[in-house]
């Protein structure tokens, strides 16, 4: 398989041209933790991957918490047999309680530990992007921040960023080194960053890069009230509030509209749904999750799908122009 070229752009100024989606490795940590999606075969991830790059994809963003390391060693397998090494995203201060459950620590010992395993795991010299998972405890984020610009000063990170953090909580590290990335949630299905963070980002010359800009898989056009309803019980969405109703069908109709505009384009519902987050000026990229192969290919026309006014307007009819 040739490897396409899809639509890049730097990551802030970091000086990483990244692809405009992503390989999200959320997913392919399976469902055996807090967080699990429900059942996923090693193999078929490993496959997914390779697919992904083949296809053009030039980053892969996990997480050590995904899987309690699971996701790192199914990417780091992937990488060994690749011809073309992408840029490895991943993140620090989930733990495992040692019930499948997540605890937090963002303290400087456990960080700098969760970085050497999570270097062995990918089985790489250094990961691209290092980021703090989420800003908890509070109190102990200035900790967890200086632990990162130690190791992006040793050589084991080259860059660092965040995910989840709100703009005070950003404001609060910056002098103890510069933030280069942020990693919110953003979607039709949680727009909360536009308020702050994103205006912030674009403000201070921060990368973003979204994650679940298809709200978990609800905007994808293949969620319905029947697949909602048969969700496993290791597939945290199964818990969540906005699979049932009243809010699934509120999400199922906004899939509509994106499928009314994919329609013209020749496009998924969820091809559409990532685009609409690139078209923030504030984002540079979005992270999108493949558990199969087949699945790549009709989300990642993302990266090259500019969205008219028209467009925007008919998938929120409440945008102001």
């Amino acid at each position: 398989m040739t490897t396409k070229a899809l639509t890049t752009t730097e990551l802030g100024s970091t000086g990483m041209q990244i692809t405009r989606v992503g390989f999200g490795a959320w997913a392919i940590g399976g469902g055996e933790w807090e967080f699990g999606w429900g059942p996923q075969q090693d193999s078929e991830s490993i496959a997914t991957i390779q697919h992904a790059l083949e296809a053009g994809v030039n980053w892969i963003d996990t997480a050590a918490a995904y899987g309690f390391g699971r996701s790192e060693r199914v990417v780091g397998v992937a990488l060994r047999d690749s011809e073309k090494r992408p840029f490895v995203f991943t993140k620090c201060s989930l733990l495992d309680d040692g019930t499948g459950h997540v605890r937090h620590s963002l303290r400087r010992d456990s960080v700098l530990r969760e970085a050497e395993a999570s270097l062995e795991r990918l089985g790489v010299d250094a990961i691209d992007l290092y980021q703090i998972h989420w800003p908890d405890p509070d109190s102990d984020i200035e900790e967890g921040w200086a632990a990162l610009a130690e190791l992006k000063e040793q050589g084991i990170v080259r860059h660092i960023g965040v995910s989840n953090f709100d703009v005070a909580q950003l404001r609060r590290i910056a002098s103890i080194a510069p933030v280069e990335t942020l990693q919110p949630p953003y979607s039709l299905v949680d727009r909360a960053a536009e308020a702050e963070a994103l205006p912030y980002a674009e403000k201070t010359g921060i990368g973003v890069i979204v994650y679940s800009p298809m709200g978990s898989g609800l905007l994808t056009g293949a969620m319905t009230r029947e697949r909602a309803a048969q969700l496993p019980g290791n597939d945290w969405r199964a818990h969540d509030a906005r699979f049932t109703e009243p809010q699934l069908s509120h999400h199922l109709s906004t899939t509509q509209r994106l499928r009314t505009v994919a329609d013209r384009y020749g496009l998924t519902p969820g091809a559409v749904a990532v685009a609409w987050t690139l078209s923030n000026p504030a984002v540079d990229a979005a992270i999108t999750g493949y558990r199969r192969p087949e699945q790549v290919d009709p989300i990642i026309a993302a990266a090259d799908l500019r969205l008219t006014e028209n467009d925007l307007a008919e998938i929120d009819p409440q945008r102001q122009p």
